[in-house]
């Protein structure tokens, strides 16, 4: 196979753990026979210190004639510590994902039994977790109507406001719900949908919508869940969980909560897709960009996200599985970076980390 695939490494750490990812991606491409070209492309801080704008049309072009897309992460203080900033680079990411149309993410969550005492959740409660978090990406509070305005305050006197509205249409639910029943197919067979139906008007129609949905799916077992009690439940019960179906806001948030079962940030990789190719691959981390230039940060979540661009954008099912096989026995040889470190292991950085990977693939 020829493909095209674009890589955005982004802020701060990101090109370290993009080019570790590459370099496993080309071993595979080695091994099996294929031809992996890429072109890079700006996005988030460093786009707006080159043009001013943190997704130049340029790369939307790319990606948009890309194969799969790569992406590592954005973000930098900088830009965090000025909060009437206009133009920030994280609106970088939220456009390409609406310019793709990659409306699912899917985010899974599984524990390495390497890295059982990892977590600092009890071994028992996590070690059978095996979820997918599926994640809408385009929709939800982060897309809607916002701004500041002045309103009376409680003495009657003027005062600064800011809004955020939570806009979800029918359609937009009903897309989502219906990746994840079908994903749920050749997983468990379960979906579990979260929302704050109790408060909420959008999540009502979440509910709602969802519920219309599985009634198309009768083997797969369907449950509706309070967003709190979702939040409990994963550091309670995780392995009741098979498929999670969630909006955008309450994605991001639970999602990052998982993390911690599987360990460290740096073990979780995520890809979006949508009704049409390509997806958008990225660890579930962000840009850590004081750890810039250091050689301390774990790739490992860049590259299982390579692994699963080879499987949803190219169709590259056993290669992605050589990834995920690489990866798990880089583990069970005792090698680790930092943020995973046990005693009596062998600490190693990125590019070594990149290079044990690259170097296990069959």
């Amino acid at each position: 196979m020829k493909a095209k695939i674009v890589t955005l490494p982004g802020d701060g750490i990101s090109p370290e753990i993009v080019a570790e990812a590459v370099k496993v991606m080309n071993r595979v491409a080695e091994i099996y026979g294929h031809t992996f070209d890429y072109e890079e492309a700006l996005i988030g801080g460093v786009a707006i210190d080159e043009t001013g704008n943190p997704l130049p049309d340029e790369t939307v072009e790319k990606c948009l004639t890309s194969d799969g897309v790569l992406l590592g992460a954005v973000g930098h203080p900088k830009f965090d510590n000025d909060p009437r900033a206009k133009v920030r680079p994280e609106q970088g990411l939220l456009g390409l994902r609406k310019a793709m149309g990659v409306f699912a993410n899917l985010r899974p969550v599984k524990l390495y039994p390497q890295l059982l005492f990892a977590s600092t959740i009890k071994p028992e409660v996590i070690e059978k977790v095996d979820l997918l978090f599926v994640r809408e990406l385009t929709g939800g509070i982060y897309f809607g109507e916002h701004g500041r305005k002045m309103v009376d305050g409680p003495d009657g006197q003027p005062v600064e406001a800011a809004y955020d509205t939570m806009f979800y249409s029918k359609p937009e639910i009903e897309r989502v719900v219906r990746v994840a029943f079908e994903l749920a197919r050749k997983r468990r067979k379960k979906v579990t949908s979260v929302e704050k139906a109790n408060v909420l008007e959008s999540s009502r129609l979440w509910r709602e919508t969802a519920l219309e949905v599985a009634e198309e799916y009768p083997d797969v077992e369907f449950d509706a869940m309070f967003v709190d009690i979702a939040a409990m439940r994963l550091v309670r019960y995780p392995e009741v969980f098979d498929v999670i179906v969630t909006g955008n806001m309450c994605g991001d948030i639970l999602t990052d909560e998982a993390s911690m079962i599987a360990g460290s940030m740096g073990m979780l990789p995520s890809g979006a897709i949508g009704a049409t190719r390509p997806g958008l691959f990225e660890p579930i981390h962000g840009s850590a960009p004081k750890y810039t230039g250091m050689n301390v940060v774990n790739p490992l979540a860049t590259i299982l996200s390579a692994a699963m661009l080879l499987r949803y954008s190219l169709d590259l099912d056993a290669e992605a599985d050589a990834i995920e096989a690489a990866v798990q026995k880089v583990l069970e040889d005792g090698f680790r970076t930092r943020d995973i470190m046990e005693e009596g292991l062998a600490q190693v950085g990125t590019r070594e980390m990149g290079d044990l990977v690259a170097e296990r693939i069959a």
